[in-house]
């Protein structure tokens, strides 16, 4: 394919080429080598990955390690509401939801976990991760803190929702606050989230209480900024 040099650089004319091109694709294909797409655009590798490199901050695509580029679908939202419950909303507007448990422990209560479930110094807290996969893609990583007085109860926990989990053990789950911020991932974040670790993640800390007003759960989600976005709803 010929280029012309006097309509801007030859990267972004590749970009532009790829880009009207993505509709041909479904999200998780990948576009061809980088070798191949050098041979097809008559250019060198280096100018092939500025391409890839501006469709991928565009989020676009996903360049992984040893796979080349992968096709990112559009954004999924999310209302954040006070009792609104991610993999309940997701399943109720048709999306394949899944979530897997990835570590569990007990370990020494933080500051603010001390503050927001009314522990005192030098209590420990049980610490459930668990990764949500919507459409079969990893998009957010979440740390679920509870007292240690709840251990029976989280015990049989495997997977699934966590909130359906407490609300088959009695415990139905309000918000008391959502704080949303932003960051760059760590590699472990990265490593799960399938992710470019100079790519930002949404951070959403989420403290829920009972319907008898006590706190229950201090939660801490990381998720995919290029896959994922929160509304609020007043």
């Amino acid at each position: 394919m010929n280029l012309s040099r006097q309509d801007g650089p030859i990267y972004q004319q590749i970009a532009a080429v790829l880009r009207a091109e993505l509709g041909k694709y479904q999200p998780g294909d990948f576009l061809p080598s980088e070798m191949r797409l050098a041979e097809r655009f008559q250019v060198n590798r280096h100018t092939v990955r500025g391409a890839l490199q501006l469709l991928e901050q565009e989020s676009c695509i996903l360049r992984i390690k040893g796979k080349g580029a992968q096709i990112l679908g559009s954004l999924l939202s999310y209302p954040l509401s006070q009792n609104s419950a991610y993999s309940s909303w997701f399943e109720a507007n048709g999306h394949n939801v899944r979530t897997s448990l990835v570590t569990k422990r007990s370990r020494l209560a933080t500051t603010a976990e001390v503050e927001h479930l009314a522990l005192q110094e030098g209590d420990a807290v049980l610490e459930y991760k668990t990764l949500r996969f919507l459409e079969g893609e990893a998009v957010s990583l979440i740390s679920h803190c509870f007292a240690l007085r709840h251990q029976l109860m989280l015990a049989p926990y495997q997977s699934g929702s966590m909130r359906d989990h407490l609300r088959s053990n009695g415990l139905e789950l309000e918000r008391v606050f959502s704080a949303i911020g932003a960051r760059l991932p760590s590699v472990d974040e990265a490593a799960r989230l399938r992710m470019a670790v100079n790519q930002p993640v949404l951070t959403v800390e989420t403290l829920s209480r009972d319907q008898y007003g006590h706190p229950i759960e201090l939660a801490f989600t990381v998720s995919r900024s290029d896959r994922f976005r929160y509304h609020v709803v007043m």
